[in-house]
């Protein structure tokens, strides 16, 4: 049986696997199931139709799974989806969804997620990112694995966040970032490869050449993007083609246009 507070409020028709922990002072709601190993810290709020992997470590006073805060939502039963292994630190507060997207906010796996995150309705976010203090997703914004979001930026709805990039402190990100990029400042720009994190990722030399050769050709050589994207496509059968069709991929689907 789960080890729930005597002051937790848990519902009946919550399912918790036996070995959740459940501190003081928390509530949670029917709708709502969480996977074997979880922590939910004192003072939480889980709610919604929300399912919580396994072995999560969620800290005091979050907020999960409240309705979107989206004026034209209607009452509609919507989904919060988390993964497994997250740590979602003080005051974040994880919206559900809204059918304008498929009605759920997903969350994947291994994320660091540090005290005041907001995730908005329809946030799809990967799995090992890492989101600093303060940072704010608002709705249908799109963050791919290995991201990282510094301390109080400000996401634009809609906004696509490729994996592996950076996004230094108190960014203001209105546009679509692409893979493997740092970005910073005050209009946002690219500033370089995330060299220092990819290589944390065992990045062969090969595939840090092809990276660093996208990198030239969009953001260095005062071509248009769709002249890079044709100059990209050379850079076949270099040893980073799996890159290459990630960036491509996601320059293909950009809609907001590019930090660049």
């Amino acid at each position: 049986m789960a080890q729930i507070h005597p002051t937790a409020i848990v519902d009946s028709q919550a399912e918790l696997d036996d070995s959740v922990q459940v501190g003081p002072y928390t509530v949670i709601g029917p709708q709502v199931r969480i996977g074997a190993g979880t922590v939910v810290g004192p003072h939480c709020v889980i709610e919604g139709c929300t399912t919580i992997g396994r072995d999560n470590r969620i800290y005091q006073f979050a907020s999960i799974g409240a309705m979107p805060q989206d004026m034209s939502h209607g009452g509609e039963v919507t989904e919060l989806v988390i993964g497994d292994r997250n740590t979602v630190r003080e005051f974040c507060t994880f919206n559900t969804g809204t059918f304008k997207e498929q009605g759920v906010t997903r969350v994947g796996s291994d994320n660091w997620i540090m005290a005041y995150v907001h995730l908005a309705h329809d946030v799809q976010l990967g799995s090992h990112a890492v989101l600093a203090n303060n940072a704010t997703l608002a709705g249908h914004v799109h963050v791919g694995d290995w991201a990282v979001i510094g301390g109080l930026t400000g996401v634009h709805q809609f906004v696509h966040i490729g994996a592996h990039a950076m996004i230094g402190f108190q960014g203001h990100v209105a546009q679509d970032v692409a893979p493997f990029m740092t970005v910073d400042g005050n209009p946002l720009a690219v500033r370089a490869v995330n060299l220092t994190g990819l290589k944390r990722r065992d990045f062969c030399a090969e595939r840090l050449a092809v990276v660093r050769q996208m990198h030239k050709l969009i953001f260095r050589s005062g071509l248009t993007l769709e002249q890079a994207v044709a100059e990209v496509e050379g850079l076949r059968g270099q040893g980073g083609d799996q890159d290459l069709q990630l960036m491509l991929d996601f320059l293909a689907s950009s809609r907001r246009g590019l930090v660049r």
